[in-house]
């Protein structure tokens, strides 16, 4: 029997503000797969792959993503689901095409987005009926920060944690991704997910905000931007962001969306002012760019681990965007800027067809 579906997974952008490792909200900027499974079709290209599954893609990184099955990051998380749940492989005539919109290594969610259309592929190719919140347990086996990837999932502005985990789970979700899929007993498959891994709330968001993505034209890996993050923090610091942080979740959502809270409520002392390294110009960007300065802007600041910085703002998107776009051009740095809404559905699946 022919199948086709459709997954769009939006992109993200964490750290709102003071929301460090806790804030996150997702962006109408999609990473689109259509999934057809036709044995007659697809059949014979399909064997030659050990996972019976054809990668055509296009778009954002198509010259830094793999098509291999066993090395591309949205199909090795599909598998590590079905292998979770007793599937050794896809169904034959398996043909995945992705179109990505969410450039990569620039701080708006790229690898959440190909983690969470992993777990929904594997979820509809398996007929498991997961819920929302099953699917992000296995998104959070591999992306164990949850600030992008619940809000990838879940859609809208949200805050998350991680509950605290027993010895056994522990040591379950820590195992590396290429060990449980790819184990030395290829008969013993992985060990699932534990139930419930995150929690989260998604908060109100004033309709009148919209969000600038400004994008430099590099990249800044995450591992890269955690390495010049501190090992603690002084105890003044963790007070500022908790205070700005409880004004700010309030202040976006009302009607009438106020920069004298939300600007010194976007304040931040635990990641941006060390990230400064990595980002020539962020500095000044981010404390010469105010409401004063640029009417309609309601708050500026670095989006995930960068280099993509993200104005709030309600009117003066062009003069705000090619303002900081001029900014980086005296660093020598070219940019692009995109004008974004929240994408409220989160991640979803559409069945087209069913033959």
């Amino acid at each position: 029997m022919a199948k086709e579906f459709v997954i769009k997974v939006p992109a993200s952008s964490a750290n709102i503000g003071p929301g460090f490792d806790v804030l996150g909200i997702s962006l109408n900027l999609y990473l689109t797969v259509t999934v057809k499974i036709d044995p007659v079709a697809f059949g014979e290209e399909s064997r030659k792959d050990p996972n019976n599954c054809i990668i055509v893609y296009e778009g954002e990184g198509i010259e830094q993503v793999s098509l291999r099955s066993d090395e591309n990051l949205m199909v090795q998380m599909a598998l590590f689901v079905l292998r979770s749940n007793k599937v050794r492989t896809f169904p034959l005539g398996t043909r995945v095409s992705v179109h990505n919109q969410v450039p990569l290594g620039r701080g708006l969610g790229s690898s959440g987005t190909a983690v969470v259309a992993g777990v929904l592929l594997a979820n509809a190719v398996g007929e498991f009926g997961f819920s929302k919140q099953r699917c992000l347990d296995y998104c959070l086996m591999v992306e164990r920060h949850p600030d992008n990837i619940t809000a990838t999932m879940m859609g809208g502005f949200v805050g998350s944690f991680l509950r605290k985990l027993s010895a056994s789970e522990f040591e379950t979700v820590h195992q590396p991704l290429n060990h449980l899929l790819s184990p030395e007993d290829t008969s013993v498959f992985p060990t699932d997910a534990p139930l419930n891994l995150g929690t989260h709330v998604q908060y109100s968001w004033s309709p009148k905000i919209k969000c600038i993505a400004v994008i430099p034209q590099f990249e800044v890996s995450t591992k890269l931007s955690r390495s010049v993050l501190p090992k603690s923090y002084k105890i003044s610091d963790v007070v500022f962001n908790l205070q700005r942080l409880a004004v700010l979740t309030a202040a976006v959502g009302s009607e009438n969306p106020s920069s004298d809270l939300i600007y010194p409520a976007m304040q931040d002392k635990l990641h941006q002012p060390y990230r400064t390294v990595l980002i020539p110009g962020l500095s000044s960007i981010v404390s010469e760019f105010t409401p004063e300065t640029h009417p309609g802007l309601l708050g500026i600041c670095l989006s995930g681990a960068g280099p993509t910085i993200l104005c709030l703002a309600t009117d003066n998107f062009d003069k705000i965007a090619t303002d900081v776009v001029a900014r980086f051009n005296k660093e020598n740095i070219e940019c692009r800027w995109l004008l974004l809404e929240p994408a409220y559905d989160g991640a979803t699946m559409e069945e087209m067809s069913k033959l």
